[in-house]
């Protein structure tokens, strides 16, 4: 008799654990809606190393310690780097261009990144190098601006002012309040 009793409350509670285990399921749908309503991020990644190739040679290299995935927005889905970031764009000719800043949001949509906090733009091949504490990128157009103060450094000049504006490579830059001693060619 005990035998029985005890087939009956093992076969209770496998019958009871498989419906538990069947009525706890959610949708993917369900979860990202939550995870936004939360404001968490949906993904997270340590010690991120990308590589784009383009025809079979790297053009961009990227490292960050850490990376938050918020794609499950559904208006501004982005991509945030807290730790900060190192961007090396890489041209035809193998010159690069280096982009680093302490933080980093990366919006998916528009694909205009706001780097900031210590940003450091570097072209390798003309020396040219950009300080400042907040620069945007469009990615699109290969385009930075800013608003904040800058330092901009060339071969023969260093440009301070308010509003920097340049082509992803430092090649072309406009700035719009500065100081500083220009050398002008005849």
């Amino acid at each position: 008799m005990t035998k029985s009793v005890v087939n009956i409350l093992k076969n209770i509670v496998i019958v009871l654990s498989i419906t538990m285990f069947f009525s706890c399921t959610n949708s993917a749908k369900e979860v990202k809606d939550f995870l936004a309503d939360k404001n968490l991020p949906i993904g997270e990644a340590f010690q991120v190393v990308h590589q784009h190739t383009d025809s079979g040679r790297v053009d961009v290299k990227m490292r960050a310690p850490l990376m938050l995935d918020f794609s499950n927005r559904e208006d501004h889905p982005y991509t945030v780097f807290p730790k900060g970031i190192t961007i090396i764009n890489i041209d035809k000719n193998g010159d690069s261009t280096t982009i680093k800043g302490d933080y980093a949001k990366s919006y998916k949509k528009t694909e205009v990144s706001e780097i900031k906090n210590n940003v450091v733009v570097l072209n390798h091949a003309q020396k040219n190098k950009l300080l400042t504490e907040q620069i945007y990128w469009d990615q699109k157009t290969h385009y930075f601006f800013t608003e904040k103060k800058f330092a901009f450094y060339t071969a023969t000049d260093t440009i301070y002012g308010t509003g920097f504006e340049a082509t992803e490579d430092l090649e072309n830059w406009w700035v719009k309040n500065q100081t500083g001693v220009l050398s002008i060619r005849e």
